[in-house]
């Protein structure tokens, strides 16, 4: 007799069981996370913080390539809250990716929702964060993926490993620095300091005793797991008298190449091994802001952590600090960015999509809006935007992905433009003013399931040239090219990289450049892209994709899950 196939889903320690038929079960694990106020000291003074579970940074998790973890998010904090998670593709599973009026309404304060976590084939780092307003300042932590059970990673294992998060502090609320950013129309103030694991560092007043500290034994080799949570900025990173070997970045692994520093987007992610073979000293971690654009306002502190060796010798008085390129080394960025390669062996094989059916060429701009009386504290009184092909992107009042789903009309608009309605000579120092002008709506672009698509990204110099780290939700694409200046359509395909592109999710296309991507639209679903300075993602530089439904259940969205928060 067949055995009767059933369905069984229950919450026993921590993890949550899913049953098929009479012997078929795998175990979820299962994790709370807690939204909550929290007071914390920085730089002298205290302030409440939004974290997870009272921590910041917040809880790492624990995955291996193939599972599936299961979260409940109960918002216990003052505003609305919603949590991404980084890098996971969520095969078919949009409702639990977590952009705000993306593919979902926010968790409102005292509300919940429990989001299902699909790790289909990611390996290595990756983060969560929220994505509401700028909460990620302080609601961020690591996810671990590590290979599947008897598989092992491409290089030697590591004696030891740690998350390295980098952050943004500012003495001021977060909500209130967003909000006054948002009315004024203009840049928002500049962080006050730096974070490595949440603390300044020995260089900022106030900070020295908490300094995070990373102890080492002479002649082992560490794994670090480095995350850019930072809101504004791109950053250097190095390790004073150390050289790093870069292994993955967005949880896919890399040809390893050694080097003396670390450029890193906000969103982005790189695996690092390092060897502790300088004599037993203290030494500093550092990282400090890249910003390739000229006349942008950034932070120019160094936030530092302290690389100590144990056992028993005598410590210099001042450990000494590493050669970090200087802020606008454009060249020193795009030279570690250009330098990542995919693993491409057998175990690790790519899939570069070839025959493109889906050419995107997409200009990334800073813009102006009019403001009343010329009010606003934009240039000569305008309001600060940006924008995708001269598309300024508007939050809907229902999020996207329901209104999709269940068929609302008027939601958004579906004619989002392939190429720029302006052709100029994109980099140019003086442009036209009438340029500046976006135009405003919710649209976005319709890709069918299974095309192959190719976005070009190309930077203009409109109202100030910027670094752009673009994150696309849903997928990871290959980096098949990148320069400087405007994209040659004729010159710069030839060039392209098809052998062992870096498979990623976030790159910095660069100031006054170009990058181009390539990705299989084989996630059906609503997924968002942006610009993840988060100034430039609030003012408008952000597509949402509508992928459709191909043929079967298995190329289908799959249903809502209950409880979704209302809108």
């Amino acid at each position: 007799m067949l055995a009767m196939k059933v369905l069984i889903s229950l919450q026993l320690l921590g993890l949550t069981l899913l049953c098929v038929g009479t012997f078929h079960c795998q175990a979820w694990p299962r994790y709370t996370f807690v939204v909550e106020e929290t007071p914390y000291r920085r730089l002298c003074s205290t302030k409440n913080i939004l974290t997870v579970n009272g921590q910041f940074p917040g809880p790492t998790l624990y995955a291996r390539t193939g599972d599936t973890i299961i979260v409940d998010v109960y918002n216990k904090g003052n505003r609305n809250i919603t949590i991404h998670w980084h890098g996971a593709k969520q095969p078919r599973n949009p409702w639990s990716d977590g952009p705000d009026y993306i593919t979902q309404c926010p968790i409102q304060p005292g509300g919940r929702f429990t989001q299902t976590i699909i790790f289909s084939s990611q390996e290595g780092t990756l983060w969560w964060h929220a994505h509401s307003e700028w909460d990620r300042a302080t609601v961020q932590g690591a996810m671990v993926i590590y290979p599947k059970k008897g598989a092992t990673y491409p290089f030697p294992k590591p004696y030891a490993e740690f998350p390295i998060i980098l952050g943004e502090w500012w003495k001021e609320d977060i909500g209130q620095l967003y909000n006054e950013t948002i009315q004024s129309g203009g840049e928002p103030n500049i962080s006050s300091a730096f974070l490595i694991n949440g603390q300044p560092g020995d260089l900022y007043p106030c900070s020295k005793p908490d300094t995070f500290k990373l102890m080492v034994d002479y002649g082992k080799t560490y794994l670090l797991r480095l995350i850019n949570s930072a809101l504004q900025e791109m950053l250097f990173f190095s390790i004073a008298n150390h050289k790093v070997t870069v292994v993955g970045s967005d949880a896919s692994y890399t040809k390893p190449f050694s080097s003396d520093y670390v450029t890193i987007s906000p969103g982005q992610t790189i695996d690092l091994l390092f060897t502790a073979d300088q004599s037993p000293n203290h030494y500093y971690i550092a990282a400090k802001a890249y910003v390739g654009g000229a006349g942008i306002p950034y932070d120019n502190t160094t936030t530092t952590a302290i690389l100590q060796y144990n056992g028993n010798y005598t410590s210099t008085s001042t450990p000494s600090l590493p050669n970090l390129p200087s802020h606008n080394d454009t060249k020193a960025s795009v030279h570690f960015t250009g330098s990542l390669r995919s693993l491409a062996d057998k175990n690790h094989p790519v899939d570069v999509p070839r025959n493109i059916t889906t050419p995107l060429f997409y200009t990334l701009s800073i813009n102006t809006l009019p403001c009343l009386n010329n009010s606003c504290a934009g240039p000569n009184g305008t309001r600060l935007a940006s924008s995708v092909n001269n598309i300024s992107f508007v939050d809907p009042s229902i999020d996207i992905l329901q209104a999709y789903y269940y068929h609302v009309n008027g939601a958004f608009g579906t004619r989002f433009p392939n190429f720029p309605p302006f052709l100029f000579n994109f980099t140019a120092q003086d442009l036209p003013l009438y340029l500046q002008t976006p135009k405003q709506g919710t649209v976005v672009k319709i890709l069918e399931y299974n095309a192959t698509v190719e976005i070009v990204f190309q930077g203009t110099n409109l109202v100030a040239g910027d670094d752009h780290p673009m994150h696309l939700h849903g997928f990871s694409f290959y980096v098949v090219g990148w320069g400087l200046g405007n994209f040659d359509e004729d010159k710069d395909p030839l060039k392209y990289n098809l052998v062992d592109p870096p498979l990623q999710n976030t790159i910095a296309v660069p100031v006054n450049g170009w990058t181009a991507v390539r990705f299989k639209a084989d996630n059906p679903g609503v997924w968002f892209m942006h610009c993840h300075l988060d100034r430039h993602m609030s003012w408008g530089m952000d597509v949402t994709f509508i992928v459709k439904n191909g043929k079967g259940l298995g190329a289908q969205i799959l249903a809502p899950p209950p409880g979704m928060p209302p809108c």
